[in-house]
């Protein structure tokens, strides 16, 4: 088992624009990162399972809704510490970030926007403590981008709801102990659910041959005249704009997560170039390698920028969806192209699983899809700018 050796660039030194707070909580996510996933989750990846013994650990570093009030269960951290906390989850492995992104900003989010008092007593704490784990039901076999047009649906049946339907690549889905789930009421009005694991006719299969994610438990939430209770509605909020409040928070702490899985990269590519001699030198001093080394550091610096900077646009209240969008869409690509490039520096042991390259790589095509396509959040960007709808 190889020590984990990573050190995270700072170029611009953002350090000192963090407060003391800021990054004690980042060194206790990189600290249990380093101790409890980077040495157990290449042999996970490889045999396509989700290793539940690190749940716990999840909840002690507050990566269960960090910015959840402490009287909730949550650490009452603000939005910049959220991003480091994701940031580090992903520099080990997108999958497991994406368990805490779903916990937090799709879980217990909503419940704690839209959701009444005796929701968020009845729910906050046991998802914050990890004792509960959540998933989100939106996307749907027929209806990727296109959410509103889903055709999951319940019907009021006088002291209960009857609620039918599927949803589908759902992370957490084949463990959850409860659901979000996003469905049209009899006059077409999308509303939020909150369906246990134990009513009847639900179930969550699970998603098998995944050549990405593969550290990460994907399935489908199944509805088939599932009874729930009145009382399981999310009161607060209704339409479509409830879910996409969900995905802004999401897609916030992948802007920074996907920095981490880049820096783990271009950390890997550079310690790699150094130490590899050809033509009797480290590979480093060729100039080739240097472009592409120097690229990596320039655009992981100015994803980090633009995640601080949104980070305190969010404290403020003032981030717009679209910010949010950019930064999604802008980040995500900057680590892909970062992993391509890094695992071309490390030439035929960057498939292996001997380094984290691969694997990131995997990883980030999901990453790069889910919580809007790539695409879609150019088109979100447009829209902004131009004030014309392209989506229609």
């Amino acid at each position: 088992m190889k020590p984990d050796v990573f050190e995270a660039p700072d170029y611009y030194n953002l350090d000192d624009l963090l407060s003391e707070e800021h990054k004690l909580v980042r060194e206790a996510a990189r600290d249990w990162v380093k101790r409890d996933v980077t040495p157990i989750i290449e042999t996970y990846a490889q045999k396509a399972e989700f290793p539940k013994q690190i749940l716990s650990g999840l909840a002690e570093i507050g990566a269960f809704g960090p910015y959840i009030p402490e009287k909730y269960g949550g650490a009452g951290l603000d939005q910049i510490a959220y991003g480091l906390i994701m940031q580090e989850i992903e520099r080990g492995d997108s999958g497991v970030r994406s368990t805490a992104s779903v916990q937090s900003s799709l879980v217990m989010y909503p419940i704690w926007k839209y959701g009444n008092e005796a929701q968020r007593q009845k729910y906050l704490p046991k998802l914050a403590s990890g004792e509960f784990m959540g998933a989100f039901g939106l996307t749907e076999p027929d209806h990727g981008s296109n959410p509103g047009g889903m055709t999951t649906n319940f019907k009021d049946m006088g002291d209960h709801f009857l609620l039918n339907g599927a949803k589908l690549w759902i992370s957490n889905a084949p463990f959850c102990d409860i659901a979000v789930v996003w469905a049209k009421n009899e006059e077409g009005r999308i509303h939020g659910l909150i369906v246990e694991r134990y009513m009847e006719g639900f179930s969550t299969p699970e998603t098998h041959n995944k050549w990405s994610l593969r550290a990460s438990s994907t399935g489908e939430l199944i509805f088939q005249d599932v009874k729930v209770p009145k009382e399981n509605i999310l009161p607060n909020k209704s339409g479509l704009g409830a879910p996409l409040g969900c995905l802004d928070s999401a897609r916030y702490g992948i802007a920074w997560g996907a920095i981490g899985a880049a820096m783990d990269c271009y950390d890997t590519a550079l310690r790699y170039a150094k130490e590899r001699i050809q033509f009797g030198k480290p590979i480093a001093g060729f100039q080739l390698q240097q472009k592409k080394l120097a690229e990596m550091i320039t655009e992981i610096t100015k994803a980090q920028l633009l995640a601080l900077r949104l980070g305190q646009l969010k404290n403020e209240n003032k981030a717009s969806t679209a910010q949010i969008s950019m930064a999604k869409r802008n980040n995500v690509e900057m680590a892909l192209k970062i992993a391509r490039e890094a695992r071309q520096i490390l030439g035929g042991m960057g498939i292996t699983g001997e380094y984290s390259i691969m694997r990131h790589m995997m990883n980030l095509e999901s990453v790069v899809t889910y919580e809007g396509t790539h695409d879609i959040h150019l088109l979100i960007t447009g829209l902004d700018i131009t004030g014309l709808n392209a989506f229609k």
